[in-house]
């Protein structure tokens, strides 16, 4: 039906006839001439539409905005100083001849210019949010991103291999959504929290180098960042090591760059352990665009008369600093407003000395309530530490080490950006390796997997599995970049004698483990080879591209913050029938009934 797209019309086609299809995003009525600008995926052109031909104006002077049309006319050059250098066809206009509505449209909820949209009023009509050019431009930039990933995949001798979406639900950290099933009564279905198990199936099957854009669903508390279902691209590959790995997948992530925005990333990525990342960020990761550090002083602080400090330094958790350069001049509102933003991280305060004069340790040179409560030997160790100077603030964080690592690391950040300690960089990758293989969780009183139960603990730390579980370390690596995680993965167990002692750490079962993994733990018995992988989210990798604030906005039908699809009206009850065929009776129902039985 046509011959060009909107967008694609430049000064190359002058004297050409072309024919358009789009959707009219603006009618200008000038004294006689009316302007449409036409609009479809790539853009918009300039229609001219003359009195001269008056069945075609007649039709023009009852176009609306969002009518559906299409167009045949003579493209020219702009009257001089007509030309708009913002669109690709800023230089050129079409003089219709011929005009046809293709389809009316009643008048859309917004204009799609219209800004500072509520999010719930863009999601309930999500097919007309979508026609905006910001919307169109990140989805395009997706598919992109998405088959940069795939070339450079399919190059390096990788193949596609689909995964079930109905699987075995198993305990990977966030809750799964079941699905129950009709033919099996009483028995349920999991969607897959990520392809993990079957994948390692694969490597064992001999598909030494496999990788799969796919779906993955977690019934988990959602934020800006995550989302009921997301994608990944997950990569599994065999006989390389975690250095090669990362390699290779550093590698293609500078190539996807390159592709989708011509951009060149640093090279190689810089190497940091997790434990170095925690001490001196915060976060495993961390934005190293800003400029600022956390300072170790818990030992310095063990022995001062000021609780809040002595307190957890003398019982496991940490004391920290965060020095913040000319912060001496920051106001009163503005530190109750940081100590504020902490809280929300579980601190309790945000401590604070302002270095008026660097040479005075007292209260003279140190301006600060706490000052008169800690002695002159820590108070030294605390300014040659930071290296503070005069003019200088140092914030304190003193908690258990992961409140004081993400109160202070997430306002570490927020000074950052708000104040201007950031280096400029516009990208700013790393890999942090090296992770804990285990955390201990205080609420069961038991250890957990830090990334996964199928992470394999560092060459030489298998032992402590069983003596020392804090002390062991696991082949795994995360790809930061910007203070976002990209992905990431692990080397994994390829043993299954190894697999099994994860699982004792872990406090599950032989019986356990068989319910649970028995397909796992006997494919590794025939002659598992080393593999490992890892994944990234294609969601935050084109969110971060895109420079937008929530994947939702590069995700075509998302969901709400509370799991809700505004679209469709999703969830939705079901009617008894259905119910009564997967053999489910809702609780809620059955005790309304109980109740009205009794009265």
């Amino acid at each position: 039906m046509r011959t060009h797209y909107c967008g694609e019309v430049n000064a190359s086609h002058v004297d050409q006839i072309v024919t358009l299809c789009g959707w009219s995003h603006r009618r200008r009525d000038h004294g006689g001439v009316i302007f449409i600008d036409l609009r479809d995926r790539e853009g918009l052109a300039q229609v001219v539409c003359d009195p001269d031909r008056p069945e075609m104006f007649r039709i023009a002077e009852n176009v609306r905005n969002e009518f559906v049309l299409k167009i045949t006319g003579k493209v020219r050059r702009r009257p001089a100083g007509t030309e708009n250098p913002n669109l690709a066809s800023g230089e050129i206009e079409i003089l219709c001849h011929e005009l046809e509505v293709l389809n009316a449209a009643v008048t859309p909820p917004f204009q799609l210019d219209e800004e500072n949209l509520s999010e719930n009023v863009r999601l309930t009509h999500r097919v007309i949010d979508l026609r905006r050019p910001q919307m169109q431009k990140n989805l395009m930039l997706r598919y992109k991103v998405a088959m940069a990933f795939r070339r450079f995949l399919d190059d390096k001798g990788f193949i596609d291999i689909e995964t079930p979406m109905l699987t075995k639900s198993t305990p990977e950290g966030a809750r799964d959504y079941l699905v129950p099933s009709r033919v099996h009564p009483g028995q349920f279905f999991a969607l897959p929290q990520s392809p993990q198990l079957f994948k390692q199936l694969l490597m064992v099957a001999g598909f030494d180098r496999y990788y799969q854009i796919t779906k993955c669903f977690r019934d988990e508390d959602l934020r800006a960042d995550r989302q009921p279902e997301f994608t990944q691209v997950d990569i599994e590959t065999s006989f390389l090591t975690e250095e090669q790995i990362t390699g290779l997948m550093e590698e293609m992530i500078r190539s996807v760059f390159k592709t989708a925005l011509a951009v060149d990333l640093p090279n190689p990525f810089p190497h940091i352990s997790h434990a170095e990342a925690m001490r001196r960020y915060g976060s495993d990761k961390p934005d190293l665009r800003v400029t600022l550090e956390l300072t170790e002083v818990t030992d310095a602080v063990a022995d001062v008369a000021f609780k809040v400090f002595s307190g957890p330094a003398t019982s496991g958790g940490r004391v920290a600093a965060l020095r913040v350069p000319g912060g001496a001049s920051l106001t009163r509102g503005e530190i109750d407003g940081y100590t504020e933003f902490v809280k929300i991280y579980g601190a309790r305060g945000l401590a604070y000395i302002k270095v008026n004069d660097a040479s005075k340790l007292n209260e003279e040179g140190l301006q600060s309530p706490i000052v008169k409560n800690l002695h002159a030997a820590a108070l030294k160790t605390i300014i040659e530490r930071t290296g503070a100077l005069s003019g200088d603030l140092i914030f304190f964080g003193a908690d258990k080490t992961k409140i004081v690592n993400d109160a202070l690391g997430a306002l570490r950040t927020k000074l950052g950006h708000e104040k201007g300690y950031v280096d400029g960089s516009a990208w700013r990758p790393l890999w942090v390796v090296d992770f804990p293989m285990f955390e201990y969780d205080e609420d069961n009183q038991r250890w957990s997997a830090c990334h996964h139960p199928f992470t394999s603990p560092k060459d030489g730390h298998e032992a402590l599995m069983a003596t020392d579980p804090g002390a062991c370390l696991a082949k795994a690596y995360d790809l930061a970049l910007n203070g976002w995680e990209m992905g990431g993965g692990s080397v994994r167990i390829h043993r299954a004698e190894v697999q099994e002692r994860v699982f004792q750490a872990l406090g599950i079962g032989p019986e356990e483990q068989q319910a649970k993994f028995g397909f796992l733990l006997d494919a590794l018995k025939y002659g598992a080879p080393p593999h490992g992988g890892l994944a990234f989210g294609l969601d935050r990798i084109v969110t971060m591209m895109a420079g937008a604030e929530s994947i939702r906005d590069v995700i075509a039908f998302p969901k709400t913050q509370r799991a809700q699809c505004l679209l469709t009206d999703a969830p939705s009850d079901v009617d008894e029938k259905q119910l009564r065929e997967l053999h489910i009776r809702l609780r809620q129902k059955v005790e309304t009934q109980v109740e009205v039985g009794k009265s």
